[in-house]
Parts: structure tokens; C-alpha cells; sequence
């Protein structure tokens, strides 16, 4: 097993590629597990591969979009035999104000909360062919002060599309109010404390509110509470780690925030039916 699971940036900030291309200059690197630090919109034009996502296979149909988020971790699928269109970008890109940081990180395409979101295109496959080759023939244009403006552009009307297809389609829509933005925020918290603090009232105190109020929250719109959540992070992170690197048991305790190994065991068989050890055999020989 590698030492650890292989984290990908992008050269450049914007940048538009054949998913076989892709594949086929890559796919040493994108059939193994890895972490990618940047926003990926792939169009599977062809084919039926099965994309795994931080441990969920997602089966794909032909002309099916799936978004993911920075930090993600996925991989391809081996047998090939698929083909499309890439969008891949950056925050830095994207974000020239708060409008934008706001709009990405509340999105329902990069931040569904029950799903991996996805959306399978047929009336509506010209529109999105169409934005596709505006922003192909904008990059063939020589690269000069309103370039960036206009890709931006066009990409944000490729992603309000994809938004009005995704709400059309099999999607849970969580009602805007105090209870999606306390949810949004603890996401946000979680996601950068899930190591060190994994008690609601820390969390709380960070947002101002109660435990009660933050279960509340978390209760109503998306039926767990602040804990369930909790472990999920943690168990997901245990999992990439005891799955894809050789790091002992031990060290990814520590790493996970445990100080003791036998804590760190206990609570993943808690919350997984397996010991660390069992886990990690069994994925390595399936």
C-alpha cells in the first residue's frame, strides 16, 4: 500500500479536457485512490464505469454529470471503455468575492448533503454542449485581461444549469432558513476541527447556540444529530486512511485525535462492526 493517499493539484486554475484523454495520460494515477484539491464537473458522455466516491460506487449511465468537491477522494474505474468532458477549476479561480465563496460552498452541486450529486442530461444535453463550447472557444482566444471574466462567467451559467437540472431530478431540497444556515456552519467547523474536537458543545459554543438548537437543526434538516455527523467525518477519514496508506494503527489513532490506540479501536468498532485491523484486511483483499 502506498504511504498515503496521493493528493493531486491543477496547474492551472481553469481547465477544460477529454475524460479519455484524461484517463489515458493518467490512469496509473486515476485508478488508485487520491485526493483531489480542486473542483472536478465530469460529463460521461459514454459508457457505464462505476466511480467511487470517499467509498460509495457511483454507477454511471451515459451523459451523466457528476460533481465533486475539492478534497474529495475518488478513483476511476479500471476497465475503462468511457469518455466525455472535464471541467476542472479552483477556488482562486472561481472566487473573486465573497459572492462567489458564498455561492460554491452553499451550492447544491458540490455540497449535497445526503448524496453524491449528479445529474443524467437528455432534452437539455444541447444547452450544456453549447456552454461547453463557448468556454473551449474562449480558451483557443489569446489569453488577455477579460479572458478569466468571461470563463468565469460562462462556467457559473454551466453550474446555474446544472443547479435547475439537479432540482428537476431526484433531489432533497433542504429548506433556506436558520436551520440550513446552522447546518452549513457546523459542516463548514466540522470539517476543519473533526480531529482535535469531536464534542457537540464545542461546536455549539463555536456558533453561538445550544446543543439543543444545534440538534435541532441538524435533526430537521437532515434527520442525524450533530454527533451522528461527527463520527461519520471521523469513521470516513479512519477508513481512507486504514484502506489506502501503511500507517499503523496506532499513528492514525493519534492522527484522528485518539491518545490512546485502544480508544481509537473501540471506536471504530463501535461505529463499523470491525476492528481496524479486520477493516484494513478486508479492503486490501477485495
Amino acid at each position: 500500500m502506498p504511504n498515503s493517499i496521493k493528493k493531486y493539484t491543477l496547474p492551472q486554475e481553469f481547465e477544460l479536457i477529454g475524460i479519455r484523454q484524461l484517463y489515458n495520460n493518467n490512469s496509473d494515477k486515476l485508478t488508485t485512490l487520491h485526493r483531489i484539491g480542486f473542483y472536478h464537473i465530469l460529463w460521461f458522455q459514454k459508457g457505464n464505469p462505476t466511480h467511487l466516491v470517499d467509498f460509495n460506487p457511483v454507477k454511471i449511465k451515459p451523459n451523466t454529470i457528476l460533481f465533486l468537491n475539492k478534497e474529495t477522494v475518488q478513483r476511476f474505474d479500471k476497465k475503462g471503455g468511457f469518455d466525455g468532458k472535464a471541467i476542472l477549476f479552483t477556488d482562486s479561480f472561481f472566487c473573486k468575492t465573497e459572492t462567489d465563496t458564498k455561492y460554491l460552498r452553499n451550492s447544491i452541486l458540490f455540497n449535497d448533503l445526503f448524496s453524491v450529486a449528479q445529474i443524467q442530461l437528455s432534452e437539455t444535453a444541447s444547452l450544456f454542449a453549447d456552454l461547453f463550447k463557448l468556454m473551449e472557444k474562449e480558451l483557443e482566444n489569446e489569453n488577455d485581461i477579460s479572458q478569466p471574466d468571461i470563463l468565469k462567467n460562462l462556467l457559473h451559467n454551466f453550474l446555474l444549469l446544472s443547479e435547475r437540472e439537479r432540482r428537476k431530478q431526484d433531489f432533497t431540497e433542504i429548506k433556506k432558513g436558520a436551520d440550513f444556515d446552522y447546518v452549513m456552519l457546523f459542516k463548514d467547523l466540522l470539517e476543519t476541527n473533526y480531529r482535535k474536537l469531536k464534542q457537540v458543545s464545542g461546536y455549539a459554543k463555536m456558533i453561538s447556540v445550544t446543543e439543543k438548537r444545534l440538534n435541532q437543526a441538524t435533526s430537521k434538516a437532515l434527520d442525524k444529530s450533530p454527533k451522528q455527523m461527527i463520527d461519520e467525518r471521523v469513521m470516513l477519514e479512519a477508513k481512507r486512511l486504514l484502506a489506502h496508506t501503511n500507517e499503523s494503527i496506532k499513528e492514525i489513532g493519534f492522527d484522528l485525535g485518539f491518545d490512546e490506540p485502544t480508544n481509537f479501536i473501540k471506536y471504530f468498532r463501535k461505529h463499523s462492526n470491525s476492528t481496524p485491523v479486520e477493516f484494513r484486511k478486508q479492503f486490501s483483499s477485495a
